[in-house]
């Protein structure tokens, strides 16, 4: 019972944290899964893989959760998520296939530095004009004050963009928001609140394909769900809430520590690798 109620609340703040800034739920619960199996005997019978895969099935739920909450606003950018799903999905396949030959520590160190940098990017972005590259693909927003927002892209472009973040979220093992928010924002023009929006879909759509491959691996560790995924659900809704609440700026803010927390975590990764 003690177990369960430790997973539920580790799922809730996945999935709060993850829809709140759009980068999933994984860098909370892999972590800190690997530090309850390293340090207790609480969870038996786990290993890095069946963590990692268990971890996919919930972002699986917090993708679902987050975009039925964020269709609601209508800030899900239907046309563009699956646009970046063409690249970042074989993308990720590539990355977790290169993972098997390359000595991914030093390059843990070297990521988790640019991470710090693209939130340092994020810092000074009222500065910075979206390169938007030669954008053809036209974009309307409207947000909750009646406010219209335009943005256009290029669509080769942003295939190209999102099956670089794809290889390199499949290449360390984090989740692809972690990078193609940054990139909505900063390169496309992507207003905040629709970037974080269609990430989550985005995940929706790749943990799909990442469940499916981990099932045939047999890295599932069912037991692990049945506390994590009711909190994950629930979390995800409060974060979705949470995020329209908030101003683009503040989320902004969030997103830039949430970077810092990712890019710290796998610099220590590397250096004890």
């Amino acid at each position: 019972m003690v177990t369960w109620i430790l997973l539920f609340i580790i799922g809730l703040l996945a999935g709060t944290i993850g829809s709140l800034v759009g980068l999933g739920g994984g860098i909370i619960i892999v972590p800190v899964l690997l530090i309850i199996d390293q340090y207790t005997n609480w969870l038996s019978d786990l290993t890095p893989q069946k963590i990692v895969g268990s971890s996919i099935v919930v972002l699986v739920v917090i993708g679902l959760s987050s975009t039925l909450a964020y269709m609601k606003k209508k800030s899900v950018d239907y046309k563009s998520g699956a646009l970046f799903f063409l690249g970042s999905g074989p993308g990720a396949i590539l990355g977790a296939w290169l993972n098997k030959f390359i000595q991914v520590d030093y390059f843990s160190i070297y990521f988790g530095v640019f991470m710090v940098l693209v939130s340092i990017l994020l810092m000074v972005r009222s500065r910075l004009r979206p390169m938007k590259l030669n954008g053809q693909f036209e974009r309307t927003y409207t947000d909750p004050n009646g406010t219209e927002m335009n943005y256009n892209f290029s669509a080769v472009a942003a295939v190209i963009v999102s099956f670089i973040v794809g290889v390199i979220s499949g290449l360390f093992g984090i989740g692809g928001g972690s990078l193609m928010v940054p990139a909505m924002i900063l390169l496309f023009g992507f207003p905040t609140s629709v970037a974080v929006a269609t990430s989550m879909f985005m995940i929706f759509l790749s943990s799909i394909t990442g469940t499916l491959t981990h099932l045939a691996l047999g890295n599932i560790q069912w037991f692990l769900l049945i506390g994590l995924i009711p909190g994950a659900w629930i979390g995800a809704k409060c974060g979705s809430f949470i995020n329209q609440k908030l101003s683009d700026k503040s989320v902004v803010v969030i997103l830039r520590w949430m970077l810092i927390i990712v890019g710290v975590r796998l610099i220590w990764q590397g250096t004890m690798g």
